[in-house]
């Protein structure tokens, strides 16, 4: 049998491959999507239902076999169900894509708008050394800390964010964890951090802000209450003592959506674009 190098490059190969490619990239944001979440023990629970049917399907295990069958075909149910405000928010956010691509002047009005709240609030705090831990998600959910907080669910603005880390008020002690361009809740409890490579003189809110860091990859703002130093932190690293042009200059690159050069919809693009972003909140 002679092998022909042109059977393997064929259309249908190439139809496969892609076809490959996209599923593990949906895959991939799925995972990402869940991460850090609850949801993860849930998709562990899952992947044992899986193997269990894997197994008795080997071992011709009938009556198990069938079981398991109607729990995987009730659990679709299940699962839309229980990922409801994980599926709108997605559909939400496809929905406000523009379809040819590029970045929407909103987004990015909104994450500028965002830092200058932060700044608002860093600014002040710092001067007067008002301890503060702010951490804005990012790919990775952050629910499982979301929910030992307490709900806000309140418009970005500095003025709320210094009452929010006024000493002695109810929800200054904790971290303030922003979701969607929102403050989604106050006085959360983030994971602490026993990297010994942190200095001795950062305190709680420091290996918290390490902590969250080395789970997610949220960003995460400290304002000291010893010095006043503004530290961020994010993959596992943190910048300490940073300038105000320090820490403006990362957050934009960070959080404010790059527009490329040469994006300049064509006529009919912005046609479509216009029918599709119809109805939609131009706030």
């Amino acid at each position: 049998m002679k092998f022909n190098i042109e059977q393997i490059f064929t259309w249908q190969n190439l139809m496969n491959i892609i076809d490959i490619l996209i599923v593990w990239y949906i895959i991939y944001r799925l995972i990402m999507l869940v991460r850090g979440t609850k949801a993860v023990q849930l998709v562990k629970g899952i992947s044992l239902i899986i193997l269990v049917r894997i197994v008795a399907g080997l071992l011709h295990l009938h009556t198990l076999t069938y079981f398991v069958d109607q729990i995987l075909s009730w659990s679709v149910i299940g699962i839309i169900v229980i990922f409801q405000p994980e599926i709108r928010r997605g559909l939400e956010h496809l929905g406000r894509s523009p379809i040819f691509g590029g970045t929407t002047m909103t987004e990015k009005q909104a994450a500028e708008k965002m830092i200058g709240e932060l700044d608002k609030a860093i600014q002040y705090m710092s001067k007067r050394r008002i301890g503060a831990l702010i951490t804005i998600q990012q790919n990775t959910g952050l629910e499982d800390y979301i929910e030992t907080g307490i709900p806000v669910d309140a418009d970005i603005t500095g003025e709320l964010l210094i009452n929010i880390f006024i000493p002695n008020t109810p929800l200054h002690d904790g971290a303030v964890i922003i979701r969607n361009n929102r403050i989604a809740v106050a006085a959360a409890y983030l994971p602490l951090s026993d990297n010994s490579m942190i200095p001795k003189k950062l305190g709680t809110r420091h290996r918290a802000a390490v902590g969250i860091s080395e789970v997610t990859d949220a960003i995460t703002i400290v304002v000291s209450e010893e010095t006043g130093g503004v530290t961020i932190t994010r993959n596992s690293q943190f910048m300490l003592d940073l300038t105000r042009e320090e820490y403006l200059k990362y957050l934009n690159a960070q959080l404010v959506p790059k527009e490329k050069e040469d994006e300049n919809p064509r006529w009919y693009q912005r046609i479509v674009n216009h029918i599709w972003n119809w109805g939609s909140n131009k706030k």
